[in-house]
């Protein structure tokens, strides 16, 4: 059984709660554009529906806010013998298994404000379209650490196609 340096065999890992204010900041600053944009068209131009536009954006802005910390919660992985399996979602779950053989890239990628918390996403590339998931919110230490794992193992799988 392949496991990450310092897990049990089969267990979900979950990602650092710090990507809660990552998501919140970026559902706060959405919901805030939206706002002024209708604010701007009342303001401006006049228009009687803009009230109920930044209404709708406030209201669907703390709606979102509210799910965000269980909507992190729910994101995991877990590392098997033979893939990947990467998890998210509340109502819309998402389950995907990615083969270490069919890896074509493992790369790091980090936002200013993800980097400012310390953290990272990692993002997989396979030959199928579909199956490119991205596991956000990683301590950087971490990223590094699983991306070099995922390398090697994808490595040693397709040398032994």
């Amino acid at each position: 059984m392949t496991t990450h340096p310092g897990e049990a065999p089969d267990t979900w890992q979950r990602i650092s709660p710090k990507y809660l204010a990552v998501e919140m900041i970026g559902t706060a600053i959405t919901g805030a554009a939206f706002a002024a944009a209708f604010t701007v068209s009342w303001l401006l131009w006049g228009w009687p529906w803009a009230w109920a536009g930044i209404t709708a954006a406030i209201v669907i802005t703390l709606i979102v806010l509210a799910f965000e910390p269980r909507r992190v919660r729910s994101i995991g992985y877990r590392l098997r013998e033979d893939d990947l399996l990467f998890r998210r979602g509340i109502m819309f779950q998402r389950m995907v298994a990615v083969p270490y053989g069919r890896m074509q890239l493992v790369d790091i990628n980090r936002g200013p404000v993800v980097r400012a918390l310390g953290l990272a996403d990692l993002k997989f590339v396979t030959a199928a379209a579909t199956t490119d998931i991205s596991i956000p919110g990683l301590p950087e230490a971490e990223a590094v650490r699983l991306r070099d794992h995922l390398v090697a193992v994808a490595e040693s799988r397709r040398a032994g196609l």
